[in-house]
């Protein structure tokens, strides 16, 4: 007998049986039916859920009892896929909640954590790799597969997270599974592969849990005919205010002279004298490779020249370029020869080898074409440049404007049931509106729930007084937010968040500050000064009462309860300033279809995003603590009460400069 949802929920029931002192909340059970809701009726739903509801029960409950109870009238399989936007959340739920529920539920499920096909080991790859070793890699490059080839004879998963330690790019990528480098059945380590082993798992399992750009990226694929994933009846999407920037990202292009150098080495790389064509002896075709390495440079050099010249100062092109390419033309010739000349390989590893790297040429050129002519309609182009050491990155980048359109066809009018659900997802009080029109959701089912946290006695809303406006006199405005950070950390026993909109702010009040921070023997922490996020936070943690200055990963997706954190101070209204192409685009949307972009975009944007950076400060019952927005407009520019609106209801105290 299959329970139904408030069987689990209720107060005497599975979860409270197993776990005495977990509390069930109404709002968790309330979320938990309406997904079970959904489900049964094949609706969409968008669900905000505050902080400390217990998301992930709420909706992998039903998700769980809907496939079993197909499973057990239709003998059929109703396949569920849960996409995250973190890898923290994934784990929580493929290591903790999904065993939980597995051990009290009486019904019989599968779940899987899905990875992309790169990140398996190919045990015929590292064959071919270790056997032409020294023509391929140095002498590092070498003992790194040996290590690979030790770790995959004990290794169930295969996977480069079970790896123990991190290989150079270049040698994982000459070992990893590959989609055109792969002889499938008639390869001779088919039994043993690892990456079928795992798809396997995935074409038999109830519910596959992945992350927002494997999800997208398999949205691409499905538009050319491919998939990384089995088709599948439901979907949720876990800190869903994060789609429209994934989408955006997965759908569109990237092309970088990088990509195309690290190609040409792979086939040919004269100075180590190394690569698959020299195993061939191709001479005609090492030739045709440095002449296009040359070729290319001088193409990706005329565009970082065009970018420095032009009147745009964000890189953005509006127009097809009228420039010279005959490098496309050059390497779908080599990709030709290439092909001709595996074709009469009588060895079908070495065929396959090659006719994938001939698949790599015509792609990189084909995108170039499609770069420089602007084939795909309504998509933005821009050029980015950076230097990275001695050598200059320069990136050819596209997004389409809306991803609505592509997210209504493709997703929402295919599957019969969408969840999203995030902490954050309505401005002001309960209005949705902003966030499934970017997203393309024209109908959907809304819930709204708040969180069971006491906001009135667990945190205060510290609104500072006279201080200038960022906008009129912003030197004025940080001289004032270095003396407010100064007050309110001194004011402060316990860890302290300060986050910034801009990096260039962050640097600049680090910089003055740094001495102040000695003298009070206070650790200050700095993004972007060399350690990763994670690394900051555990240094954060185990301090205890230090300060950290962060941009904008960390106004989300970071979890920090207890007395590690008990101010989180906000130095301005986090707007996106219309500068990147993308947001320029979006902008310029708006404006042409009579629309105000400031109110309908700009505003409900950083209003979520706001929310976001005040969802840092109470994570558990017990946390309690302030949130300083310094930013003066909140109070004194109309749209501040929407920003208000949209903040959970607290004690709200106006607080004078020191």
């Amino acid at each position: 007998m299959i329970p139904s949802v408030s069987d689990v929920f209720a107060p005497e029931g599975f979860i409270a049986r197993r776990l005495p002192h977990y509390e069930i909340r109404p709002e968790q059970a309330d979320m938990a039916d309406a997904v079970a809701r959904a489900i049964e009726n094949q609706k969409h739903l968008v669900v905000e859920a505050g902080t400390g509801v217990g998301k992930s029960f709420a909706y992998l409950v039903p998700c769980i009892l809907a496939a079993a109870q197909r499973q057990e009238k239709e003998n059929k399989t109703r396949r569920i896929v849960i996409s995250t936007h973190t890898i923290s959340l994934q784990e929580q739920l493929i290591s903790r909640d999904i065993p939980f529920l597995n051990s009290i539920l009486p019904v019989e499920f599968s779940a899987v954590l899905v990875k992309g096909r790169g990140n398996y080991l190919s045990l015929r790859r590292l064959q071919t790799a270790l056997d032409k070793g020294a023509s391929l890699f140095e002498n590092e490059d070498q003992r790194q597969l040996l290590s690979i080839r030790n770790w995959a004879n004990d290794s169930y998963d295969g996977s480069l997270a079970e790896l123990n330690f991190s290989p150079q790019q270049s040698v994982w990528d000459e070992v990893r599974s590959e989609h055109g480098n792969c002889l499938g059945k008639k390869c001779p380590t088919y039994k043993d592969c690892f990456y079928y082993r795992a798809r396997r798992r995935v074409w038999n399992t109830d519910v596959l849990i992945v992350n927002h750009a494997l999800f997208f990226a398999d949205l691409a694929l499905r538009r050319e005919g491919a998939s990384v994933l089995p088709d599948y009846d439901v979907a949720v999407f876990d800190e869903a205010h994060t789609l429209e920037d994934v989408a955006a990202s997965h759908l569109g292009m990237t092309i970088s002279n990088g990509q195309f150098n690290y190609l040409f080495n792979k086939l040919y790389n004269d100075r180590g004298n190394k690569g698959l064509l020299i195993q061939h002896n191709l001479i005609d075709e090492q030739r045709l490779v440095a002449h296009l390495r040359i070729t290319s440079e001088m193409l990706f050099d005329e565009l970082d020249q065009w970018r420095e010249q032009s009147n745009s100062k964000n890189g953005r092109v509006r127009k097809p370029l009228e420039i010279e390419n005959s490098v496309s033309s050059d390497i779908h010739d080599l990709s030709l020869r290439i092909r001709t000349y595996a074709a009469d390989l009588k060895d079908e590893g070495q065929q396959i080898e090659l006719s994938a790297n001939a698949d790599r040429l015509d792609v990189l050129g084909t995108s170039l074409i499609s770069w420089i002519k602007q084939r795909h309609d309504d998509s933005v182009y821009w050029v980015e440049t950076g230097n990275s050491g001695r050598a200059r990155n320069v990136k050819l980048m596209s997004s389409p404007v809306d991803v609505g359109t592509t997210l209504r066809d493709e997703l929402f009018n295919q599957v019969p049931t969408v969840i999203l659900t995030s902490a954050t997802l309505a401005v002001g009080q309960s209005d949705f509106s902003f966030f499934r029109q970017r997203i393309g959701l024209s109908k959907a089912t809304e819930l709204q729930l708040g969180s069971p946290f006491d906001y009135q006695r667990q945190a205060t809303l510290v609104l500072p007084d006279r201080m200038p406006d960022p906008g009129d006199t912003p030197a004025e405005y940080e001289a004032a937010v270095i003396k407010r950070i100064q007050q309110h950390v001194r004011d402060t026993s316990g860890g302290v968040f300060v986050l910034f909109t801009s990096y260039r702010m962050l640097q600049n009040c680090s910089r003055r500050l740094t001495s102040w921070f000695a003298a009070q023997n206070r650790l200050l922490l700095c993004q972007g000064e060399g350690q990763q996020r994670n690394a900051l936070l555990e240094r954060f943690r185990k301090d205890g009462e230090a300060v950290l200055f962060g941009t904008e990963t960390f106004w989300q997706g970071v979890d920090v309860p207890g007395d590690a954190l008990k101010n989180v101070i906000i130095t301005k209204l986090p707007f996106s300033v219309p500068d990147h192409p993308l947001l320029e685009a979006r902008v310029e949307r708006i404006r042409e279809r009579g629309g105000n972009p400031f109110t309908e975009y700009q505003v409900p944007e950083a209003a979520i995003k706001l929310r976001q950076g005040f969802g840092r400060l109470i994570r558990s019952a017990t946390d309690t603590g302030q949130v300083v927005i310094l930013d003066p407009r909140v109070r004194t520019k109309p749209y501040g009460r929407i920003f208000l609106a949209s903040l959970p209801d607290c004690r709200r105290v106006v607080s004078p400069m020191e």
